[in-house]
């Protein structure tokens, strides 16, 4: 994207700040002044490295992260050290923090086709954002299991691949996934999220990797999985057009997921729609882990295949309640991960009227690679760990493998010129994949898509052309 001199001014904001954070918790000693010695020692690690070692993504996310952990610690340091002092410390890393995200904009690579976004002091606040995310993943990945966690997951990607060439899953993986049952008889209850009074759908999923599949075994003593579940905003009266909106990793609550969508409920927007929200396997109720997503994207492929096989197990299930509703139209609209899903799910769905994949993760290995903890990584590669045999295991579920059955002029895609977390490039992936339909870059990151105009302009623009508006 930029060139990245040795000697980047951008990493003064952070280096700063851990002078001033380090000389305010000597003041307070070792013991009293723990918190300021642990974020101040986070943000001058952050800028010693962004000055001398530029080029590791994590050293941008630990400074933000450390940044942001410190503009939340300042505030009982108000009461401690003063008001003059708390405030500096917030200053300060906050500074530290954008300054990370400036950092950051400098050292992604430009990806051809995609245009090249202003690095201003907003984009680098937005790029601060997406940072403090991956330093957050980052955190919770210090650190794997030694229990021959590995070894087995090469084992499975062996025997899959096996199992997929002869089954010729390799050539035609859209071949790989069942038909499942129509969904006639959920179980709905009502309560209120985000504001609103939804209906929770919960039905028994009745997804089964195949016998013959390696992991099989694990995958269904999940038993979180069992169920299917999905959050609905429904209208009144006489029938109206759908739309299946698909929530992002880590995401799955009701409170959470109704209000990101709620737009396309809303009279307000123009669009007045029945809105389904499918919670993903791994996800919110269905999460098998403190974590909601935990175990979806990982180095534990086989379970990452699984997950995705039965989300469109289930949604096409829900498609299938959908259409008993008398709806006269139905969309799919998805996020993030849920952009993956979607995409995959117009592959395999019939009778979509239109498909929006919005900032789309598109290749998992190669997420893997950018994301993973590097030395968990790296020791996979040592061990055998093979990027290639991943993607194999993976085409079945793969957009890139699969062809979208919705009409391309009723397709769209949104990605963000500055993304962090899905870089630019595996949005760009899934355009030429899908014949370069109309497509929408804004100037910003992974988390910014909500206030950017153009973005939604463009979203119900497409729906509406498809018919999918009240």
């Amino acid at each position: 994207m930029y060139a990245q001199p040795q000697w980047s001014k951008w990493s003064i904001p952070c280096l700063a700040a851990g002078v001033f954070w380090l000389s305010e918790a000597a003041s307070l000693g070792p013991l009293a002044g723990l918190p300021l010695w642990i974020v101040g020692a986070g943000l001058l690690g952050s800028g010693v490295s962004q000055l001398l070692w530029p080029g590791e993504p994590a050293i941008t996310q630990i400074g933000a992260f450390a940044g942001l952990l410190g503009g939340v610690v300042a505030i009982p340091a108000l009461f401690v050290l003063g008001p003059l002092t708390g405030l500096l410390l917030a200053v300060f890393a906050l500074a530290g923090a954008w300054g990370s995200g400036r950092m950051a904009l400098q050292l992604e690579p430009h990806y051809p086709g995609v245009p090249l976004p202003s690095p201003d002091a907003r984009l680098a606040a937005w790029a601060a954002v997406d940072d403090v995310i991956l330093g957050w993943e980052q955190w919770n990945a210090i650190g794997f299991p030694l229990d021959g966690t590995i070894e087995r997951v090469i084992d499975e990607v062996d025997q899959c691949c096996d199992l997929f060439e002869r089954e010729g899953f390799l050539d035609k993986p859209e071949a790989y996934h069942v038909m499942p049952p129509d969904l006639t008889d959920p179980e709905i209850s009502e309560r209120t999220a985000g504001g609103h009074t939804i209906e929770v759908l919960r039905f028994e999923s009745g997804y089964s990797p195949a016998a013959s599949e390696p992991g099989r075994e694990r995958w269904l003593g999940y038993d979180a999985c069992r169920d299917g579940w999905a959050y609905v905003l429904r209208h009144p009266g006489p029938p109206r057009p759908w739309l299946i909106a698909t929530n992002g990793y880590r995401m799955g609550f009701a409170g959470i997921d109704v209000r990101l969508f709620e737009r396309f409920h809303q009279a307000t927007t123009g669009l007045g729609l029945n809105v389904l929200i499918p919670v993903l396997p791994l996800h919110g109720p269905r999460r098998i882990g403190w974590h909601s997503g935990q175990g979806f994207l990982g180095v534990d492929v086989i379970d990452t295949l699984h997950a995705e096989a039965q989300a469109m197990w289930d949604m096409r299930r829900l498609l299938s309640w959908i259409r008993n509703q008398d709806a006269p139209a139905i969309g799919a609209f998805g996020l993030s991960l849920g952009g993956y899903t979607t995409s995959v799910f117009s592959s395999l769905a019939e009778g979509l009227d239109c498909v929006v994949a919005g900032i789309p993760l598109t290749d998992i290995p190669r997420i893997l690679i950018r994301h993973g903890a590097s030395h968990q990584m790296c020791y996979a590669e040592s061990i055998g760990f093979d990027y290639d045999r991943v993607s194999d295991v993976l085409r079945p579920v793969s957009p890139l493998a699969l062809t979208p059955r919705v009409p391309r002029e009723h397709r769209l895609i949104f990605g963000a010129t500055a993304d962090r977390l899905v870089p630019p490039d595996q949005v760009k992936d899934l355009w030429t994949h899908w014949q370069e339909p109309e497509m929408i870059w804004y100037d910003g990151t992974h988390v910014s898509f909500g206030s950017e105009a153009r973005v939604w302009t463009g979203v119900d623009r497409t729906l509406r052309e498809a018919g999918v508006s009240h």
